[in-house]
């Protein structure tokens, strides 16, 4: 596969596996990738994780700000195919009938579930018992190409979205690998996908990061997981900010809804419409993360036990 021109385009730290797989295997001529953006308190210019990867390897980086109307580049490369994953931006038709193999997408679910742009998380808090890498054509609509291969891995109580992101950015480059010379010799899949079984996982807005403990004791568990270690759920106890980082499913039924209920060794629980919820890792505003029962030990048991949240 070295003679295959290939321009891939992502971004995030999801990406970088296969990147470098595509790298030693085949002859990357281009990366795409977003803009610098400016991070952190300092406001410091940073490079997106692929970009890094892209330089350290003298390949040509190009950062258009709107790929939809700076697209020319690109098919004057002349690429054989273009394989995206986790790039951030809707990429026009243009780019996608240029090459003679097209453009391949690595997505992080089992389509048609969990289009969009945030599967990894959704899946988990969505309550899904497995997901994993779907290779497909890149179409003009979201997520909506033809499946070439899949390949699925289970979600247990034990992961989060930090667990699944690893997981499945090593699985979407081996699946890539794999998938790469059907589709150069023209002996692949292509599998229409079936509308009817369409989920979405539309981007996580920050209302959505705040816990509802009104919902029951499993519903705020995935939320929790499902959201660490990025972007992080959240509450508020007596006014302070406190991320939620770790939980387990209690046992006991009694208390209000919504109310910490329980103030115990290593845990607090807090009354969900079903059960307790026990939130046994925080990270208070302004500080590191720790146990709960070191920011137990920072308060006394009456500042927090019967407080609403």
């Amino acid at each position: 596969m070295k003679d295959k021109r290939v321009v891939f385009m992502g971004t995030p730290d999801f990406s970088v596996p296969v990147l470098e797989m595509l790298i030693k295997e085949t002859n990357v001529i281009m990366v795409v990738t977003q803009p610098d953006s400016y991070v952190g308190r300092h406001h410091e210019l940073t490079y997106s994780p692929v970009k890094k990867v892209a330089l350290e390897h003298n390949i040509e980086v190009y950062q258009p700000e709107k790929i939809r109307k700076e697209y020319e580049h690109i098919i004057e490369a002349k690429p054989d195919i273009v394989i995206t994953c986790a790039y951030g931006q809707i990429i026009p038709s243009e780019i996608l009938d240029a090459p003679k193999y097209k453009a391949i997408n690595v997505h992080a679910s089992l389509l048609p579930k969990l289009r969009g742009g945030s599967p990894l998380h959704r899946a988990i808090l969505d309550g899904y018992s497995e997901t994993g890498i779907t290779i497909m054509y890149m179409a003009p609509g979201m997520d909506d190409g033809d499946i070439i291969t899949q390949e699925k891995i289970e979600i247990s109580d034990s992961d989060n979205v930090g667990t699944i992101h690893d997981k499945l950015s090593v699985l979407g480059s081996k699946l890539l690998f794999e998938t790469l010379p059907s589709i150069f010799d023209g002996t692949n899949n292509r599998i229409k996908q079936d509308e009817s079984e369409v989920t979405f996982a539309y981007n996580i807005k920050r209302e959505e990061e705040k816990v509802d403990f009104s919902k029951s004791a499993r519903e705020v568990f995935n939320h929790i997981r499902g959201l660490y270690p990025f972007p992080c759920a959240y509450t508020e106890i007596n006014g302070e900010v406190v991320k939620l980082c770790e939980s387990k499913i209690g046992e006991s039924t009694s208390g209000e809804v919504s109310t910490i209920t329980n103030i115990y060794k290593d845990s607090i629980g807090i009354k969900c419409s079903d059960k307790e919820i026990l939130i046994t890792r925080v990270k208070p505003s302004g500080k590191k993360e720790m146990s709960a029962r070191d920011f137990i030990n920072g308060r006394k048991s009456e500042e927090l036990k019967g407080v609403k949240l």
